[in-house]
């Protein structure tokens, strides 16, 4: 494992050519070239669509239709109302089928080629979902007909059921996707690597601005609020869990932020789980101890475990390594901390949690399948230290990109020096 010291010159730097698949994080140049970005998502996605045989996918996911497009229109309002779709073809037009009156939000966009209507928008609410799926379907038929050259292999990320049977009913063939879509996003571009170095260094200043608040008499949501303005105000998005948590609540693990009050003396975890510049995932977690005075020895040998197995498990990460030998590699945690572990060693980051999720050997077989870490790949190293009736717990995360011959940090953000002993 490598690890560099990001460049502190405030001048501009010539830009970079990477010289391989993954660019040295270090490397990349401070800014990145968006149609380059849209570009090399889109033909990865098309790529897999070739291997997987599909004349075309409709995506109503947003992540997957920002994927695809880079297009963004009311995220949040679209993940509960699957209302708005992208047709895109394995060769042909991208069609986006918007909100109404919206349009103009994507349309400079030059991986969108058409724009229109969207044929299901309110048809839930207005209880028309059965006339709605006849036009629906009607349309994407169409579309198939004059691109597919024949194939009639349709993927769909998510819809209601009666979506899916109308597009059947007009003969195609009708298949999830999802999954497929995921494994083809698994690994990043140079550009997308560019993007998530820049969402990390934002989401730290959000996290520093936590650990500066952090004192005796402020609630858990009072930090989580200022976290997330700072989130907001560095050109993030938003925060996908409210995983900021103290004291007695940091055991178990995953308590929400809530009107609890800081007490001198305790702990305080967070998990940024941030969507942050440029619609980019930004995963990392830390603990910190709340003043004054110094951490207890049982805090302290909390924190030292959980930074060893986030650090042992870092320190085996290779590429062409498989999932299965990862876990039996993995740190061994200690019988009375096995109850409350944290579901994953790794999982992947991209524009939200992703693909690989690697669990622990006693769970792989229930929870993950065959693979292998792969060049390109971006993962976050997991470690959640509590037992059963304990105390408090730690929580800690890092960041990381696999390169060719290993990997390199993406999270940077210091760890607590008290908590692991050093402090005099």
């Amino acid at each position: 494992m490598s690890h560099h010291s990001s460049s502190s010159g405030r001048g501009p730097r010539p830009p970079i050519t990477p010289s391989g698949p993954v660019a040295n994080v270090d490397s990349l140049p401070p800014g990145f070239d968006p149609v380059a970005l849209r570009a090399g998502r889109l033909k990865r996605l098309r790529d897999m669509m070739a291997e997987k045989d599909y004349a075309a996918l409709v995506l109503f996911d947003p992540n997957n239709q920002r994927y695809a497009t880079g297009s963004r229109n009311m995220f949040g309002y679209f993940l509960r109302n699957s209302t708005r779709y992208i047709y895109v073809p394995q060769e042909g037009p991208v069609i986006l089928f918007e909100y109404p009156g919206s349009a103009h939000v994507s349309t400079w966009l030059e991986t969108i080629d058409d724009s229109r209507t969207s044929k299901v928008v309110w048809s839930a609410v207005n209880q028309r979902d059965e006339l709605a799926a006849a036009g629906f379907a009607e349309e994407i038929a169409d579309l198939v007909r004059d691109h597919g050259r024949g194939n009639r292999s349709v993927g769909l990320d998510r819809c209601t059921l009666g979506l899916a049977r109308a597009l059947e009913a007009q003969g195609l063939h009708v298949r999830d996707c999802m999954g497929d879509t995921l494994h083809a996003r698994r690994i990043k571009t140079p550009e997308e690597i560019a993007c998530l170095a820049i969402s990390m260094a934002s989401t730290e200043g959000a996290v520093h601005a936590v650990e500066q608040a952090v004192q005796p008499g402020i609630t858990e949501n009072d930090l989580f609020a200022t976290m997330y303005g700072a989130v907001i105000s560095g050109g993030g998005e938003f925060i996908e869990t409210r995983l900021l948590n103290s004291g007695p609540r940091t055991n178990p693990w995953f308590n929400e932020a809530s009107e609890r009050v800081i007490r001198p003396g305790e702990l305080v975890a967070l998990d940024t789980d941030t969507i942050g510049c440029n619609g980019y995932y930004s995963d990392f977690s830390r603990t910190f101890h709340v003043g004054p005075g110094k951490p207890s020895g049982y805090q302290q040998s909390l924190y030292q475990m959980a930074w060893e197995q986030v650090h042992h498990n870092i320190d085996i990460l290779r590429p062409g390594m498989s999932f299965r030998e990862l876990a039996e590699r993995a740190w061994p945690i200690p019988e009375r901390f096995l109850d409350r572990r944290y579901p994953s060693i790794i999982h992947g980051v991209g524009m939200h949690g992703e693909t690989p999720l690697v669990a622990h050997a006693m769970d792989l077989d229930r929870f993950t399948g065959d693979g292998i870490l792969e060049p390109g790949m971006v993962v976050s190293v997991e470690s959640y230290i509590g037992e059963v009736d304990g105390p408090e717990g730690v929580k800690l995360e890092e960041e990381v990109v696999v390169t060719e011959d290993g990997v390199e940090l993406l999270s940077r953000y210091p760890f607590d020096e008290a908590l692991l002993g050093r402090q005099v």
